[in-house]
């Protein structure tokens, strides 16, 4: 692909300065810190939320609520094909969007707390036959990962290319909201089973999980409802101009896609990238109750993932420096890390100290790869609106964000799901050594092999991202453009 736009390269930045004062004359483009960490809120409590989802609720279903690890794979995948149609909806919910508060902003007050509510309601084991347990494992899943999820992680990621029009100041956003996110993981992965355990036994006097999930997230609920009240409060859409953007028809929104290549790239492969990530996470828990006889170490294994915060924090400046593909390289970089960590896992033998060390390797470079998609769907915004003159936020980021990370997820639940079941896996057993294998090639090989395929996809991403300077130049160019154009026509008129 070339792009022909000489001339317009030079007058990126005073172009886009002026872009941000065009809808809020007061901004220059620098997000405050205030904003940036109420940004951070919101992928704190929903990582608070959906992390626990995503670590946790196979493990719920099979060891507490008495589900087949089989029938839980098939709910978590399930639920997740249902996202194909309520992650375009939500995209679409949010284009539609006119408030005096912005078009994402508001989903923070409306949806906190459904989204507490029907994760509450998927931890809850009410005593039901087999066939029942399904049914209703099945329908709050959906409810709490599928179409209420979606409606806060849309308004989550669409919001940042309206928070400034700074690329570099969208990096910047970007770090601080992962950064959330990894402080809800930490949460979920340090507190959770700890907490799941102290609750169960203090209320019902015995050790009871059933009660101690449905204490636990009723109290993660509360947390989550909190961070994205303050989250709503305190964030500003400096970017939208609610008199110059108007509500987008859903079926003029898909017109967005049509020939953005850039963004159909990025979710193949960022849906590919979460079947590992999810993989990862779920498959820790039962990696530290049976091949590491410890169950209790899935907290230290998971709780790890905070570690990623080094890498994070290490992003505008490395991608910066990496050049005109640099955060195509950044992710790339991201994944050969983890890939080499989770090779050197298997050489750890019976050291947990060397386990740790190489486990952090691997959390370090996910980290950096996980980052870099959310920045990239905002520069995925841009060029569908020079390509095709339509902004469709809403839309790209609904099925960029949400859908990726909900199918993906939904594939890292089920692959390993049913690989342990065909090995003879059985919940609360002793397992057989074909079942042990089969555990440990989830956690370690599956991974490998899914962060491989990743990589060769986005090699074919560096070629748009070099021609991003190029496309905000022109699209700075064209809105000056039409400004003009209707400042003369209301000088006529």
């Amino acid at each position: 692909m070339s792009v022909a736009l000489t001339g317009h390269v030079a007058t990126t930045t005073d172009n886009t300065k002026a872009q941000g004062e065009a809808a809020d004359g007061n901004f220059d483009g620098v997000l405050p810190l205030k904003e940036k960490l109420s940004y951070l809120s919101t992928d704190m409590a929903g990582n608070l939320l959906y992390s626990s989802l995503g670590t946790y609720i196979m493990f719920f279903y099979t060891d507490v609520f008495g589900i087949t690890a089989a029938a839980a794979g098939w709910i978590l995948l399930i639920a997740r094909i249902g996202d194909c149609i309520s992650a375009p909806v939500w995209g679409s919910i949010v284009d539609h969007t006119k408030t005096k508060w912005g078009q994402s902003r508001p989903f923070f007050l409306w949806m906190a707390v459904p989204f507490a509510l029907t994760v509450f309601l998927a931890f809850t084991a009410p005593d039901l036959p087999p066939a029942g347990k399904v049914v209703y494992a099945t329908v709050t899943y959906i409810l709490a990962a599928g179409l209420v999820y979606t409606g806060i992680q849309t308004p989550i990621t669409a919001i940042l290319s309206n928070l400034t029009p700074d690329p570099a100041e969208r990096v910047k956003a970007n770090t601080f909201r992962l950064s959330g996110g990894l402080f809800g993981t930490f949460i979920t992965a340090v507190c959770t089973l700890p907490l799941v355990n102290w609750a169960g036994k203090a209320i019902t006097g015995e050790t009871n999980q059933k009660v101690g999930f449905m204490f636990t997230f009723a109290v993660y609920g509360v947390i989550a409802v909190v961070l994205l009240w303050f989250a709503f409060r305190n964030i500003r859409e400096h970017n939208y101009d609610p008199k110059t953007q108007n509500p987008l028809p859903f079926k003029e929104s898909l017109h967005a896609i049509k020939g953005n290549w850039p963004w159909i790239t990025l979710i193949i492969a960022f849906v590919i990238f979460w079947i590992a990530q999810e993989d990862r996470m779920s498959v820790a828990v039962y990696y530290a109750k049976y091949n590491l006889n410890n169950e209790n170490l899935a907290t230290v294994l998971n709780g790890m993932q905070i570690l990623g915060l080094i890498t994070t924090f290490l992003i505008p400046p490395l991608s910066k420096k990496l050049g005109k593909a640099g955060k195509t390289d950044t992710m790339i970089l991201g994944m050969v890390m983890a890939i080499v960590g989770q090779l050197l896992l298997l050489t750890a033998s019976n050291s947990f100290a060397l386990f740790v060390v190489f486990w952090t390797i691997s959390i370090l470079g996910a980290a950096m790869a996980l980052a870099m998609p959310f920045a990239m769907l905002a520069d995925t915004v841009d060029y569908g609106e020079w390509k095709n003159g339509i902004r469709a936020a809403g839309l790209l980021s609904a099925v960029g964000a949400s859908f990726c990370i909900q199918f993906g997820s939904g594939l890292g639940n089920l692959i390993p799901s049913k690989i342990m079941a065909a090995a003879g896996y059985v919940a609360n057993q002793q397992q057989t050594p074909e079942a042990l294998n089969a555990i440990q090639f989830c956690f370690i090989w599956l991974p490998i092999i899914v962060y491989a395929i990743c990589i060769f996809i986005m090699l074919f991403y560096r070629r748009f991202e070099k021609n991003e300077p190029a496309i905000r130049a022109a699209l700075a160019d064209r809105r000056a453009k039409a400004d003009a154009a209707a400042d003369a026509a209301a000088a006529v008129a």
